[in-house]
């Protein structure tokens, strides 16, 4: 792990790396952190851009920054760009990765160069599903909180990923680790008013960048429908479903998303010498 400016992230870098090519930025979601990305960094440098993917602050090894709502997750992302130095990047993105960095992309459509998601959302007639209209509600979000235990955490994850190996475990539980995390939390599911994105409708499309969706088909938190939305905001964007694996699909699947999203990082943006001016 490294840090930059108080947010810790892993990063991994293709032979020979001069620092002149490609960056894939990669955004994870709820519950989890960097560590979801671990599969898919190392094949993605070795298909010749450098992979970042931080902890976004609250989870993981990076430490809140209160109030922890769904716009400061999108500073964080851009105060994470300026501190790393990074220009354009091919944003990668699950579930609130996906609400955070796809707001953050809109708000700033020169930086961003290809999208690759998985398994989120970014629809304003959305729904929350049952946990997350827990962690909504003033009382009851504290009281599932303070509930939660690590084993706990563990069966709840394997519930949906029933392989999830516990060193996954130990670095998503990283997120409860403190009062100030759990108010993150809350913080981020209660300013998570869908009827936000209303001003964002067709920003997506008129980003008019290369896209890659790859989706788990048992996803219960994020339904593939969710997908085929997705796949027509983006004319062009291809689609690939795995029918064998649910929402936290890098850890059910995790060569085959690392093979799919290599292999699109390695075709969507063109050579350098063949960019505009």
């Amino acid at each position: 792990m490294k840090k930059v400016d108080g947010i810790a992230y892993r990063e991994a870098l293709p032979d020979g790396w001069d620092g002149s090519g490609h960056t894939a930025l990669f955004l994870h979601g709820y519950p989890t952190s960097s560590y979801v990305w671990r599969k898919v960094l190392p094949a993605v440098a070795e298909a010749g851009a450098r992979a970042v993917a931080p902890d976004l602050p609250g989870f993981g090894d990076s430490p809140p920054v209160l109030p922890g709502t769904w716009e400061q997750q999108v500073e964080n992302v851009e105060r994470f760009r300026n501190a790393l130095g990074l220009d354009r990047v091919i944003l990668g993105v699950h579930d609130w990765g996906g609400l955070i960095g796809l707001r953050w992309a809109c708000d700033n459509p020169s930086a961003v160069t290809a999208l690759a998601i998985t398994d989120s959302g970014f629809f304003p007639d959305g729904r929350w599903h049952g946990m997350a209209q827990a962690l909504r509600t003033p009382g009851e979000g504290e009281q599932f909180l303070a509930n939660v235990s690590r084993d706990l955490l563990g069966a709840a994850l394997r519930q949906v990923s029933p392989s999830l190996p516990d060193d996954a475990v130990d670095e998503y539980w990283k997120a409860y680790g403190d009062e100030d995390r759990k108010q993150s939390q809350l913080d981020m599911y209660r300013s998570g008013d869908f009827e936000k994105l209303e001003p964002y409708r067709g920003k997506l499309t008129a980003l008019g960048v290369p896209a890659k969706i790859v989706w788990g088909a048992k996803d219960e938190f994020a339904p593939v429908g969710g997908a085929y939305r997705f796949q027509k905001e983006l004319p062009g964007a291809q689609l690939v479903v795995l029918e064998q694996a649910g929402h936290f699909l890098m850890e059910d699947e995790p060569e085959r998303v690392a093979s799919e999203i290599a292999g699109f990082v390695a075709t969507a943006v063109p050579a350098p010498e063949e960019q505009p001016v």
